[in-house]
């Protein structure tokens, strides 16, 4: 391992800066900087970040120093700091503003001030595992890598690159089709992560692996695209329904149930029936419970220890069903008449069962 630390001028950074939106390719300093290498996240500084680097180079204050990898060919990649260099290089481009100027707005002496700037840098010349391992270690002080990130570093190749361009920017097809289903930041490869989880079952690691020399991710972006259009063809839900089917797992779902024929009216009017029922204090499990009848899904409210506790004296500890007494500590509440069947979380609908008896009954 060679480490070197050089000093790098702005105006030599920023010559032949180029961000292609198709490859999602970024590079800079004369072309021989790749700015984002297949480990590398999206740019995700918010302004006020962004911000602050530029105020720090035009303050002529240190930035933290960056880590630049040294390829075979005698070209470079970014280890860390790609943030920093992107917000630089951005700036010089005329890409946003700072204090209402743009660069060029500047005078040429401040212009010339932020041009001459040094950045410091460590060259590194290693192999491609001691650089991703530079990379993990270096981003541990930093903003952590979600997994998927470092999913992406380890299984990069043209399968990761076509899907990237499905899932991973501000305004790609899968947001565009998908973001009121999905939770997450598309730019932190959430989506992109979901979509993976959906169609592997959860097995995502061997889903990449498997696939990460395919020469384009069209069965996965066929089939996100087919999951959505199912969840909007079954539910055509509102702009109010929406809010509560955000972050449903909506593709293990789809494997089970899309082959099945719904009533859309019947489906509809459950889901305004179970909005208003006070008893479901997890509205988002609504749907997955319209598939699979699984109440667990709702979280129906229980009873409080102040029914369980009347109940019981009204029962003298005695499970209504075997006729055997109980401690209370041994008992659970029941609904008499069952939630599914209109039977509400209220004291005359509360009964005290033994713990047997309640299981029993459970899986009837």
């Amino acid at each position: 391992m060679k480490i070197e630390l050089k000093q790098i001028k702005i105006r030599d950074l920023v010559e032949g800066y180029s961000n292609d939106d198709e490859t999602g390719r970024v590079v800079a300093f004369g072309g021989k900087l790749d700015i984002r290498p297949p480990y590398q996240r999206e740019f995700i500084y918010k302004e006020k970040q962004r911000d602050a680097v530029i105020e720090t180079v035009r303050q002529g204050f240190p930035l933290n120093v960056m880590y630049w990898a040294v390829r075979e060919d005698g070209s470079f990649e970014v280890i860390d700091g790609q943030q920093r260099t992107i917000s630089i290089c951005q700036y010089v481009a005329g890409d946003f503003s700072y204090l209402f100027k743009h660069f060029h707005n500047l005078q040429k002496d401040e212009q010339e001030q932020i041009l001459d700037y040094e950045l410091m840098v460590y060259v590194c010349e290693g192999s491609d595992s001691e650089k991703l391992k530079w990379f993990e270690t270096i981003n541990i002080a930093g903003e952590k890598l979600t997994k998927q990130e470092l999913r992406n570093a380890v299984y990069f190749g043209p399968w990761l690159a076509d899907a990237k361009r499905y899932f991973s920017k501000n305004g790609c097809a899968a947001q565009k089709i998908g973001a009121d289903y999905l939770d997450g930041a598309v730019n932190r490869q959430e989506y992109l992560e979901t979509a993976i989880r959906w169609i592997s079952r959860n097995s995502i690691d061997t889903y990449m692996a498997s696939h990460q020399h395919d020469e384009n991710a069209n069965v996965l972006w066929l089939y996100f695209r087919s999951v959505i259009e199912w969840v909007e063809s079954t539910f055509k839900p509102t702009k109010e329904r929406k809010k509560i089917m955000k972050g449903v797992e909506w593709g293990p779902l789809y494997d089970k149930f899309k082959d099945e024929i719904y009533d859309f009216k019947m489906l509809d009017n459950e889901v305004a029936r179970l909005i208003k029922d006070d008893d479901v204090t997890y509205k988002k499990g609504i749907y997955p419970y319209l598939l699979t009848h699984d109440e667990r899904n709702l979280s129906i409210r229980a009873f409080t220890d102040n029914q369980k506790i009347k109940a019981y004296e009204r029962q003298q500890g005695i499970c209504p069903i075997c006729k055997q007494h109980f401690e209370i500590s041994q008992m659970e509440a029941d609904h008499i008449t069952p939630w599914c069947e209109g039977g509400p979380t209220i004291d005359t609908n509360c009964q005290m069962l033994c713990r047997d008896c309640n299981r029993r009954k459970g899986c009837k």
